[in-house]
């Protein structure tokens, strides 16, 4: 059954997949977000229309005031629940104990740690049952993202992974909120393009990609480990 709803996906635009997508499957529809452009644009298709997707975010425990903001507004707003998964407990205390509170400056493999424990543990615990898997991905935020298709066989979590903008501009994003007064994060005016954990952020600069702001004193891919590649 897989390949057939592959190829569905990939031809249809993203209202008319998720319109299509509850006849296929039943109740184990997930979109996932953190609050960026994308992820408003998706809710807004979803709330506007009553598909049944549910609908979660992750919260390290480290996010901007501003996020959480725009968590608030987004659920009074669309009148959805939002499904919010935390680290482990004991994963988390044992690396603030042993490393403390800033672990993630001093090296990747830290930074990767500290990735895996806030963001990357939870997200498997929110895709234990899913049978597809939504983001907001878009190919020209990163390098990185250029190589993540519109949908695919995930094999790390077992589900369909489904990247509906994959092919939307940042043009095209920001026309979409504009146009349906979709709320979005303030921190997007001060120049932060892509806005994570608090200490891992910044706002980036004339011809940065949209990534460079996140853990800007690394080199290389600007990626956290959800949306890593597994082959099948």
């Amino acid at each position: 059954m897989i390949s057939p709803v592959l190829d569905r996906l990939a031809s249809e635009d993203p209202i008319e997949a998720f319109k299509w997508l509850p006849t296929q499957f039943k109740g184990k529809l997930k979109l996932s977000t953190a609050f960026g452009k994308e992820g408003q644009v998706l809710i807004h298709m979803i709330a506007t229309h009553s598909f049944p997707i549910e609908i979660f975010t992750i919260d390290t425990g480290r996010l901007f005031p501003e996020t959480y903001e725009l968590m608030d507004k987004t659920r009074m707003r669309y009148g959805v629940k939002i499904n919010t998964y935390y680290p482990n407990t004991h994963q988390l205390q044992t690396l603030v104990t042993q490393k403390g509170s800033h672990s993630f400056y001093e090296s990747v493999e830290n930074r990767k740690e500290c990735c895996f424990i806030r963001k990357v543990e939870p997200l498997t615990r929110a895709l234990l049952d899913a049978d597809v898997w939504i983001t907001g991905l878009r190919a020209s935020q990163s390098e990185h993202r250029q190589r993540q298709k519109m949908v695919e066989w995930n094999e790390q979590h077992q589900a369909i992974k489904y990247n509906p903008l994959i092919d939307w501009s940042k043009e095209q994003v920001d026309d979409y909120l504009k146009t349906h007064k979709v709320p979005y994060n303030k921190l997007h005016d001060q120049g932060f393009a892509s806005i994570g954990c608090l200490p891992c952020t910044r706002a980036v600069e004339a011809g940065e990609d949209e990534r460079a702001g996140r853990w800007w004193w690394e080199k290389g891919d600007k990626e956290c480990g959800l949306h890593v590649r597994v082959p099948a």
